[in-house]
Formats: C-alpha cells, sequence, structure tokens
C-alpha cells in the first residue's frame, strides 16, 4: 500500500513521533492529506531552542508568531512542550493564548519560557486533564488547592521554579493521583511560622531532589518506592512511610540528621555516593532489608575513622545481594577487620571496586573480597590516576597493574574491565 492510502489518522501518528514542530511543518507539506492529518490528528508538539539553530537567528518576535501560528493550526493537542531556556523572555499574553487553546485537550505538558509578566500556569491548567506537568523558570505562589486542582496528574516536575514552603505543600495536596515528583533547584520561601517543607502524599512513589538547601525537609508518603537525593544540603531529612521503599539514592548531600525509618523490609538498592556516613546508625536502618540485591558505596566517608564495614555483616543480612560496589578509604584496621569471617556472598555476580592510591592494602582487599564471592562474573576496577610526572611514579602504577593481572590469573572466570579517571 502507497503513502497516499494510508489513513489520515496513521499520517497524524507519524507526524506526531517526529515531535520537532519545524519536523512536522515541513512533512505535512507533502500534501493536502498530510496538512489534514497536521491540522485534525496530531497529538504531540514540541518546541525546543536546542532542536533548530535557526531559532537564535530569529526575534522574540518572530519566534511568538511563527509558535502561534503552528500552534493554532492544529486541534486535539495530547502533549505539548514549549522548552524555551535559551531564548529571552516571551510576551505573557502569548503564552497564555497558546496555553488557553490547548488545555482542554492536554495530558502532557512540558513548559520551560522566561515570560513578562509571569503566567499562572496552575489557574490557567488546573481543573483539566493533565496526567504530565514539567515546569521551569516559573514563580507560583497563592496555590489554592480546591481551585486548581489536578485530579489526574501523576508526575510532577519543577525545575529552576520559585515557591514558598506553603505553596509547595498546597500544591502536592492539590494533586490528589501524584505518583512522581521531580524537584530541581528550587528556590522556596520560608516564613516566621513555616521552619520547614513538609510534603504529604499517600499516593507518591517516586521522588528526586537536586540541589536544594533546607534546614528540615519532612516528607510523609505511605507508599513511596524510589528515593534519590542529589547535591542537597539538609540538616535534616526524615521520611514518615509504611516501609514500601524499595530504593534509595543518596548523591552528594549533606546531612546532619538523615532519617528514613526502620521499617525498610522492602528495601532492594541503596546507592551511596560522596556521602559522610555514620555507618552504625545507618546499618541499623538497612540491616533488617533482606531482600537487598544492590548496595553501592562509593566515596563514603566514615563519621568515626574506628568504623568498620565488615564483609560478615553484609553477607549475613543481605543473602539476595547480587550487586556489591565499594570505594572508601583503606586503612590497616579497615583491610583487617573488614574481611573477617568465613560467611560467603553466595549471589553477588557484578563486583565494582575503586582506589584513589597506589598501595598494596588494594591488592590484598580485592583479594579477600574475591575468595568471598565464588560465583562472580564479573570484576570493574576503577583506579583514579592523578597527575604522574616522575619514572618511579609510572614504575609503580605498571607493578601495581602488573600485581591486578597476576590475581585476577587464579579467577580466570571472572570478566575484569578497567576504567581510568
Amino acid at each position: 500500500m502507497g503513502m497516499e492510502h494510508l489513513p489520515v489518522e496513521v499520517i497524524g501518528n507519524i507526524l506526531s513521533r517526529l515531535g520537532a514542530a519545524r519536523d512536522i511543518v515541513i512533512a505535512s507539506a507533502t500534501c493536502r492529506k498530510w496538512r489534514e492529518a497536521f491540522c485534525y490528528h496530531l497529538h504531540t508538539l514540541s518546541f525546543n531552542s536546542k532542536d533548530w539553530p535557526l531559532y537564535h537567528d530569529l526575534t522574540t518576535s518572530q519566534l511568538e508568531i511563527l509558535t502561534t501560528e503552528t500552534i493554532f493550526q492544529t486541534t486535539g493537542l495530547q502533549g505539548l512542550s514549549i522548552l524555551m531556556d535559551e531564548v529571552d523572555e516571551f510576551s505573557a499574553s502569548m503564552v497564555i493564548a497558546w496555553l488557553m487553546h490547548t488545555r482542554e485537550t492536554l495530558r502532557n505538558l512540558w513548559y520551560n519560557v522566561r515570560t513578562t509578566p509571569n503566567v499562572n500556569i496552575l489557574e490557567i491548567c488546573g481543573r483539566q486533564k493533565l496526567e504530565t506537568l514539567f515546569l521551569g523558570h516559573n514563580l507560583i505562589m497563592g496555590v489554592e488547592p480546591n481551585y486548581q486542582r489536578f485530579s489526574c496528574l501523576k508526575s510532577l516536575s519543577l525545575s529552576s521554579v520559585s515557591i514558598s514552603a506553603l505553596d509547595m505543600s498546597l500544591l502536592l495536596t492539590a494533586c490528589p493521583k501524584i505518583e512522581i515528583l521531580n524537584l530541581v533547584n528550587l528556590e522556596i520561601a520560608m516564613s516566621d511560622t513555616q521552619v520547614a517543607v513538609e510534603l504529604r502524599s499517600p499516593t507518591l512513589k517516586s521522588i528526586y531532589v537536586e540541589e536544594i538547601s533546607l534546614d528540615k525537609f519532612i516528607l510523609e508518603a505511605d507508599g513511596l518506592e524510589h528515593l534519590h537525593l542529589k547535591e542537597c544540603v539538609l540538616e535534616l531529612f526524615e521520611l514518615v512511610g509504611k516501609g514500601t521503599l524499595k530504593q534509595c539514592k543518596i548523591d552528594d548531600v549533606s546531612f546532619i540528621h538523615f532519617d528514613i525509618g526502620e521499617s525498610l523490609e522492602n528495601l532492594e538498592v541503596v546507592d551511596i555516593n560522596n556521602f559522610t556516613i555514620i555507618w552504625p546508625k545507618f546499618y541499623k536502618m538497612i540491616s533488617r532489608s533482606s531482600k537487598l540485591r544492590r548496595l553501592r558505596l562509593w566515596d563514603v566517608f566514615f563519621d568515626n575513622e574506628d568504623e568498620i564495614l565488615d564483609l560478615e555483616t553484609i553477607a549475613v543480612c543481605f543473602p539476595q545481594l547480587s550487586y556489591l560496589s565499594l570505594r572508601y578509604d583503606l586503612r590497616d584496621r579497615v583491610l583487617h577487620y573488614g574481611l573477617q569471617g568465613s560467611s560467603h556472598l553466595e549471589n553477588v555476580i557484578e563486583m565494582e571496586l575503586g582506589w584513589t592510591d597506589i598501595n598494596e592494602l588494594f591488592l590484598d582487599w580485592a583479594e579477600g573480597l574475591l575468595q568471598r564471592c565464588p560465583n562472580l562474573r564479573k570484576l570493574v576496577i576503577h583506579e583514579v590516576i592523578l597527575e604522574i610526572k616522575t619514572h618511579e611514579e609510572y614504575q609503580m602504577l605498571g607493578n601495581f597493574t602488573s600485581s591486578i593481572v597476576q590475581l585476577m590469573r587464579k579467577y580466570m572466570h571472572v570478566e575484569v574491565q578497567f576504567y581510568y579517571e
């Protein structure tokens, strides 16, 4: 069957998969039928300042006209993406016109547009059928949960948004079906009566927080499964839940108090990177997580130098562990006490080890770990190579690499990879 015989609805789906507005407009010029598909059966449209270099050659006024003409030719858009991060401020009246034209059919909206004055997205798109909402470079204030309600919203992402702690809490209340929440680089205003950010949601399953500084962050989410905190400064973080957490990732975060509860029987993934840890307290939280499959402790610093992460404890408490990744400061005490015991990590099939200093401790540590993982299939070694200047330093690195190769000859069934940083 030739292209001319394709149903107009199928052509609409083809155009929607192109995504970028420029490509859709060009393709729709093929013939009258494709033009009809563009006007009446297109369901996804995207304007992104990074997609087309010529966007930067147009004035803001020209961009507004081009965008307006394109959007107003469509009916029934379900997905609209307007990401103009590299463009100067648009006229608020133009942006409001785009949203008013599409809001009744929209299911997914990605909006990152600077305007003068600020456009109240919640007021325009509330009480509609949005399921996904991404807001960037926007000001949110005066949230009214009963009026600005998002009864169908499942995913909310805020990036470089200014909002008060109270409005943040009210916004979550206005989303009774929310499952995914992403908060990146927010400017959160606190009041004299609001000393903490307190969020509550019985339906929330996943939260990602990046580049946020707060004194207190309290999250009450009975069904939370995924927690990821990255590059944050939080004096206190507390998760109040019912033991549904499956994945916990902490990447370069500063805490004074960190509490994710003690009912963590369903935890499957723990991924800690660049973090000072009070090991006894953290271990107490996760020690009942017998379903743990992946444990990553990378560039971890222990609050007390006498604290030891021992393999015996890991082997006994996490019998289903299949992936183990470790990089932290090696000392004689760590080597001596950390390898004590006889329990094997029977299910570990992949392991990653890292070091920053060339010394014999790493070789002994690596061999001890290999002996305790009889079913290991893959070993990845990360090496940090500082600037090498002298012949002696090159010789030391060569000898070290030779020693690793010689060690691995005892474990020919294990695939070995080296990564140099």
